[in-house]
């Protein structure tokens, strides 16, 4: 089943990969190893994934103003993920996104799409294909 959702581009991207989805915001800055592309934050529900080539799907950002420069670092050492969709994004993500040119999209309901869903992403549409329990 396809899903068709429209959000505000904050960097313009095409881009196709798996959903990886947390209803947690995530700090990049503490809660990200920039050395592995880990989910590091203790009692976070992505706590030991890694977030490297997916698209990350999570609600908005937390932490210090040093976590835009954590997306950058991931992005250099080719740890970072495909692309981020945020219910919203605040001012960190946006401005890691846009240094990192990482594809990233905000104002989309996230709760719509799940982890292993195949997103695919045109400017501001996003398109997720709904994965198939079994399957």
């Amino acid at each position: 089943m396809k899903i068709v959702l429209e959000g505000r581009v904050i960097w313009k991207g095409h881009v196709e990969g798996e959903a990886l989805t947390t209803r947690q915001p995530i700090s990049f800055y503490g809660g990200v190893d920039p050395g592995t592309g880990k989910i590091i934050e203790k009692g976070h529900e992505l706590e030991g994934v890694s977030i490297s080539d997916k698209i990350l799907v999570f609600p908005y950002g937390k932490g210090s103003t040093v976590g835009s420069y954590i997306l950058l670092r991931l992005k250099k050492h080719g740890l970072a993920p495909r692309a981020i969709i945020n219910q919203r994004c605040e001012p960190i993500i946006a401005v890691g996104a846009i240094i990192a040119e990482i594809p990233c999209v905000d104002l989309i309901d996230v709760s719509r799409i799940s982890t292993g869903d195949i997103v695919r992403i045109h400017g501001s549409r996003v398109e997720v294909w709904r994965r198939i329990p079994g399957l």
